[in-house]
């Protein structure tokens, strides 16, 4: 399906998908520069590189925030856009039984 005839839901669910990636990804690099950080903490003050890397850290948890407030959002909308479940019209079990009969 090209992006020209998708619909408002399959687009959100397309956005979701990759912020869904990205959080996954930021988390992933928030761990690990913690623990780059828990190592070397003493040398990085040593270094006077311990403020630059700090700032880095809350930028990047900042981010995972956003991501985790906009995926939220998102997830409200796509649940008002989904549309409802295809119906099966009462008179198709009826004909099915005549024709079991």
């Amino acid at each position: 399906m090209s992006a020209d005839t998708k619909t408002p839901f399959e687009h959100i669910n397309d956005v979701l998908a990759q912020l869904k990636e990205m959080r996954h990804y930021a988390k992933n690099n928030v761990e690990t520069l913690t623990a780059q950080w828990l190592l070397f903490d003493g040398e990085l003050k040593k270094l006077k590189q311990a403020q630059p890397i700090e700032t880095l850290m809350t930028r990047q948890s900042e981010l995972h925030d956003a991501l985790d407030e906009e995926i939220a959002t998102l997830e409200e909308l796509a649940a008002k856009l989904q549309p409802p479940p295809e119906e099966v019209s009462p008179a198709a079990p009826a004909q099915s039984q005549r024709q079991s009969k």
